[in-house]
């Protein structure tokens, strides 16, 4: 009776799970060397008894921006270990968009026993001044989402976590790192940010292509059997989630396509697991702007879909050998080639397909590469023997 279940935890694909959880921080961050770097150094300072840091990080969705303040939390306590007792508490304004409720947080984390109901802002402020000095301690306060709770109290909890020395002796308790997907600046009073600075704010870009392909590389290394993901699985991971330029789209690709070969019995991803988890996707191209394409489009993919049932990608040489044996079965006359390469650079542009320049196997020229990652080859293919026929007879 449990037999279905024989295949989870069978470790076919996925060796380590956790690679692939929201909350998973590498050990490195592939391609963002210079951001990390310009946060190193708004926080160059807090090597020195005194010294504290604020910075603002914005960005787009799946930009990394969590993780990479994250990353840069771990590391500094590390690397200051001998210097400074830093610690660091992170707060998900989404969740806590009152002042309050971010003042509770930042308490609790510091002492779960203190009490979490009854006391005023400036009550728990002063209990974070006191365990700040009796641990002799420094503070990371790191506020995610901070636009949540900008929208809702506005910014004066920030306001009196930056101004948390003042009337004291010591000085360099605390430091503090704003996140958000907007230019939460704007939302900021002028008070506020001359104490942030606005030379400490850091725009995060989306990833491209090749950054994104040597994110699923990473976790691939470190999540997956080896040898069950070849290189030609990545690329057509990085392609679909191109358009957002989103690295968690493309960790979920990666992850969601593992567990499809896996529940399918097989230890190797195939293209047609990353395509079928793909079209599950909300971003996933409507298939309905087929219906919009010229007939000989259609022709053109309609041969290019079914090579790529196969195999993950064909050539524009093979492309037109494929358009030639489709049009013979439709009794139409093939049209030119620079008639074919406007249709391909059609389907490209629409997203339907993704065309990418490589170096020839043959030779030493170059040639374009064409693959399908936001669609399912044959249920573009039936759909295609559908249409045809009627926009042919027009």
């Amino acid at each position: 009776m449990s037999s279905y279940l024989d295949r989870i935890g069978a470790g076919l694909v996925l060796a380590n799970p956790e690679v692939f959880g929201f909350d998973y921080i590498p050990e490195d961050l592939v391609g963002r060397d210079e951001i990390q770097g310009q946060l190193a150094s708004i926080f160059s300072s807090i090597a020195h008894p005194e010294g504290t840091g604020r910075a603002v990080v914005t960005g787009p969705v799946g930009s990394g921006k969590t993780v990479l303040v994250k990353r840069f939390c771990i590391d500094i306590e590390r690397h200051l270990a001998e210097k400074r007792n830093i610690k660091t508490v992170h707060v998900n304004c989404r969740n806590a968009a009152t002042a309050s409720r971010v003042m509770q947080k930042i308490v609790q984390d510091l002492d779960p026993g203190h009490p979490d109901r009854g006391l005023g802002v400036g009550e728990l402020l002063t209990s974070l001044r006191r365990m700040m000095k009796g641990q002799n301690s420094h503070l990371i306060v790191v506020l995610d989402e901070v636009d949540h709770l900008l929208r809702q109290s506005g910014d004066d909890v920030i306001y009196k976590l930056m101004r948390i020395d003042e009337d004291r002796d010591k000085a360099g308790t605390l430091s503090l790192i704003l996140i958000s997907q907007e230019q939460v600046l704007d939302l900021l009073e002028g008070a506020v940010i001359s104490r942030m600075g606005r030379t400490n704010h850091i725009r995060i870009p989306p990833y491209d292509e090749q950054g994104l392909l040597k994110i699923v590389s990473q976790r691939r290394d470190l999540g997956l059997v080896t040898g069950t993901c070849p290189d030609e699985i990545l690329d057509l991971i990085s392609q679909a989630a191109a358009p957002s330029g989103d690295a968690r789209q493309s960790i979920e690709l990666l992850e969601g396509a593992a567990k499809r070969a896996e529940a399918s019995g097989r230890s190797s991803i195939e293209s047609k697991d990353v395509q079928k988890t793909v079209v599950t996707m909300p971003t996933n191209v409507d298939s309905m702007a087929l219906e919009e394409i010229p007939p000989h489009a259609m022709l053109i993919l309609l041969g290019i879909c079914r090579r790529l049932k196969r195999q993950e990608n064909v050539t524009t040489g093979e492309a037109e050998k494929l358009y030639n044996v489709v049009c013979e079965e439709y009794d139409q006359d093939p049209k030119g080639y620079t008639t074919f390469w406007k249709h391909i650079k059609r389907l490209a542009q629409e997203d339907i397909v993704v065309t990418r320049t490589a170096k020839s196997e043959v030779g030493r020229g170059r040639t374009q590469h064409i693959s399908m990652p936001h669609m399912l080859p044959s249920d573009v293919a039936r759909r295609l023997e559908t249409l045809i026929p009627t926009r042919l007879r027009r």
